[in-house]
């Protein structure tokens, strides 16, 4: 007899274990008991990517970092296709500058930099964190330090915002404004000035000597050291007029014809 009631509580003692499981499973499966430890990262702190407003932003004082693979900044849109920018280029109107009298940056285009998207930050550090690689902010917005790539000659800059460091990585005007001045802007609204300064289309974070050495050439006087970016940056000026109805220069327009024909 004690054998037989051994015997019936060992199988009653498995049972009893084969249904906790079972439940336990049932419970996990439905989300009501918590998961295994989550690799913190991954669970905790704010989202790094998250606009203004967004849940989890970074608050005031605090940093958020964002990385993506090293690589040349790109405007937001995809780079033009060469033989399309060719054509759109044949529907510009061809002829010569006119004169700079009057022109004023800060008049003319706006402060630099404005939120004409209205997302809560200025155009700068909307460039700066679309452009660099690594990026950690300060708030929502304020881009600190970061990695640039820069396009115009393929060095890489470590960005550091500071007095004496933040002039290492500019924000180019890709048709400068100028240029753009000279070459029908002085015919169009405050409004569309301002956009066509803050047009991500139209701005590329580079290296600042590049920018010193380009200052208001157009594609006739100044194209970048990296051949490689030159279709993406000729096409990218090409599709900057057309959107603003700007016109070129006949050097210029030789000069985008030579460069969009090699691509």
């Amino acid at each position: 007899m004690p054998s037989r009631r051994r015997a019936r509580t060992s199988a009653t003692s498995v049972f009893l274990v084969l249904g906790l499981a079972i439940a336990g499973y049932a419970l996990h499966s439905a989300g009501l008991l918590p998961p295994a430890q989550a690799d913190d990262a991954a669970t905790s702190g704010p989202d790094a990517t998250s606009g203004p407003g967004a849940t989890g932003d970074p608050g005031p004082g605090s940093t958020a970092s964002a990385s993506a693979a090293s690589e040349p900044s790109r405007a937001s849109s995809p780079d033009p296709d060469a033989a399309a920018s060719l054509r759109l280029l044949a529907t510009l109107p061809v002829k010569g500058k006119a004169p700079a009298t009057g022109y004023d940056r800060t008049a003319d285009f706006g402060t630099a930099w404005l939120d004409v998207d209205h997302n809560g930050c200025d155009t700068r550090n909307d460039v700066l964190a679309r452009d660099l690689t690594e990026v950690v902010r300060q708030g929502p917005c304020r881009v600190t330090t970061g990695t640039l790539v820069s396009p115009y000659t393929g060095g890489t800059i470590a960005f550091t915002r500071g007095q004496t460091t933040s002039t290492e990585v500019q924000i180019d005007h890709v048709v400068a404004l100028e240029n753009a001045w000279r070459t029908g802007a002085q015919q169009l609204s405050q409004t569309s000035r301002e956009a066509l300064a803050n047009d991500p289309e139209n701005l590329f974070a580079v290296d600042q000597h590049s920018n010193a050495q380009k200052r208001s050439g157009d594609a006739a006087t100044w194209l970048p050291a990296a051949k490689g970016f030159r279709c993406t940056y000729v096409g990218h000026q090409v599709t900057v007029k057309a959107k603003y109805r700007l016109w070129v220069t006949p050097a210029e327009h030789d000069a985008m014809v030579r460069v969009l024909g090699r691509c």
